[in-house]
């Protein structure tokens, strides 16, 4: 598939979403948290092996003829022609339901599912020994989130991901993570690099166990491997190539996506007052999984959260619901994180932040009467940031996570910043600098540290918002970008937006912008080895 047509494709795909996105809040029904209760059941008499198949050999959830999956593409989006521009894909695509055994934070035996989409038709692209692609997915606020059930018209990563890699004859393996759909643990360990990355790497073993399916008896894995996710996805893509190469194996590439790579340097950023979208979400959840899995970032909830919402904090994500429903029950704010009055005088400056100008009305959103992290918690995490500064917040110095910090959330993000190894194969590193939910200074630390530490494999950097002329082999993707992001603004003006559009980039900006033009670019990626 040529670039140009590739942009054809995810540029109008990414239009369809928009409009899904506008017509209901995207905030209520995509994105991030965890039970309190610490104990486990015991391991079985036989504990499992982690990487090993529950169900030999998996189920076949669906069979999509190429017409067949154009059709599902059109019955999933808002645009009733899309159809028209995703044309020829070269092959059909069958998904099966993944169960596996893998282990919790602590090491204990749970389960996880996922999904195999195998390519399947006559062209030779989809016979033979193939390419694996493994993906790893963005934040899901709802528990039965299921990524190989391509029918659920909300699942627009899984379809997004059989059209880009199964249906252009990838074998694509994406898990769902422990503690979504029938996974058996009661929470999910949200950006936990080790156990998430152990997850990823446990689908993978079992997938390739699965290989050759029945329907598709010459696909077979042909040894290239390819990792990519977005998000939170793109964080633990990150992680399982670290995993993976520590491990010795052989990942051909990676392309993690606006992930939180530079955990603890973000961290400081928003409670700096650089207050993301989504944050009572993203960052209740996180501080919530964190405290299940460390046990030490409070001693009670209401140590940290605000009494109206303390009783039921812990145990809010992944929810039986859906995000909408936790806004409108009052469990959670959408937007305000932190209280509008600063813990001290002394941190004005930070309640909110006010630089970068072009995200200062999203910082803004942030702040109120009705926020949910408690003014003491801020002030004592303030207080440790400012004492001992991220080597890449709010000064690049090092770029390095702080050497000891002594606030247990700071602990645990350091403990999962990934600026602490260098890739031995060619990663690209894919988002947006205008990026309001996960901060481009992600993208930008790890290629600084990278750069520092002297890797000398090839790292590509793409933002996708970058001014198009300046010109290089990603001017035509960067153009599909800002038309897209120009018709967002237009509408919102026309709508009778006063603020030239802004907040409704914002709206849209993460989780329907960027992905299609990504995605475009990580596909052309992977095609060249």
């Amino acid at each position: 598939m040529s670039t140009a047509f590739r942009l054809k494709v995810f540029a109008v795909l990414g239009s369809a979403l928009m409009l899904a996105a506008c017509s209901s809040n995207n905030d209520d029904n995509k994105n991030d948290a965890p039970d309190t209760g610490q104990s486990q059941p015991p391991p079985s008499a036989a504990t499992p092996t982690a990487g090993t198949l529950i169900e030999t050999p998996p189920t076949r959830l669906g069979s999509f003829p190429i017409a067949d999956l154009l059709n599902l593409v059109n019955v999933n989006s808002t645009a009733a022609r899309i159809v028209d521009f995703i044309a020829d894909p070269e092959c059909g695509v069958d998904v099966y339901q993944l169960r596996y055994n893998t282990l919790d934070p602590a090491q204990q035996p749970t389960t996880a599912s996922g999904a195999l989409m195998v390519p399947t038709g006559t062209n030779a692209a989809c016979q033979g020994s193939r390419p694996i692609v493994v993906y790893a997915h963005g934040t899901q606020a709802e528990k039965a989130f299921n990524i190989a059930n391509l029918s659920n018209a909300d699942n627009y990563e899984g379809l997004l991901i059989a059209i880009t890699f199964a249906a252009q004859g990838y074998i694509v393996v994406a898990p769902n993570y422990a503690g979504y759909d029938t996974s058996s643990l009661p929470y999910h360990p949200y950006l936990h690099a080790d156990q998430q990355a152990k997850d990823t790497s446990d689908a993978l073993a079992a997938a390739r166990s699965a290989l050759p399916t029945s329907s598709a008896p010459t696909v077979t894995d042909n040894g290239r491997l390819f990792i990519t996710g977005y998000s939170q996805g793109g964080f633990v893509a990150m992680a399982t190539h670290r995993l993976l190469q520590t491990n010795g194996a052989t990942v051909t590439a990676s392309a993690p996506m606006s992930g939180p790579y530079a955990l603890a340097a973000f961290g400081d950023a928003v409670f700096q007052g650089e207050v993301i979208r989504s944050a009572p979400a993203l960052v209740g959840w996180l501080m919530t999984a964190y405290q299940r899995i460390y046990g030490n970032i409070y001693a009670a909830p209401t140590d940290a959260f605000e009494a109206r919402y303390a009783p039921t904090i812990d145990t809010l994500f992944p929810t039986t619901t859906t995000r909408g429903q936790v806004y409108d029950q009052g469990l959670l704010p959408r937007d305000q994180l932190f209280n509008s009055t600063p813990p001290d005088p002394a941190y004005a400056a930070y309640t909110p932040a006010t630089t970068p100008a072009d995200l200062a009305p999203v910082f803004a959103q942030g702040f109120g009467t009705e926020n949910l992290v408690t003014n003491s918690f801020r002030g004592s995490y303030l207080q440790d940031s400012l004492a001992h500064p991220d080597g890449g917040f709010p000064t690049v110095t090092d770029g390095l996570p702080a050497a000891a910090p002594a606030h247990p959330l700071r602990v645990a993000f350091k403990a999962n910043d990934l600026r602490n190894w260098s890739p031995t194969s060619p990663v690209l590193l894919c988002a947006g600098h205008d990026d309001p939910t996960v901060l481009y200074m992600n993208t930008d630390l790890m290629q600084r540290y990278w750069t520092a530490a002297g890797v000398t494999t090839q790292i590509r950097v793409l933002d996708v918002d970058e001014d198009p002329s300046v010109g290089g082999d990603d001017t035509t993707l960067k153009l599909g970008f800002n038309a897209a992001k120009e018709a967002v603004i237009a509408a919102a003006i026309a709508g009778g937006a006063t603020d030239g559009g802004a907040l409704a980039v914002a709206d849209v900006y993460h989780s329907t912008l960027v992905p299609p033009f990504c995605l475009a670019k990580v596909q052309s990626f992977f095609d060249g080895f």
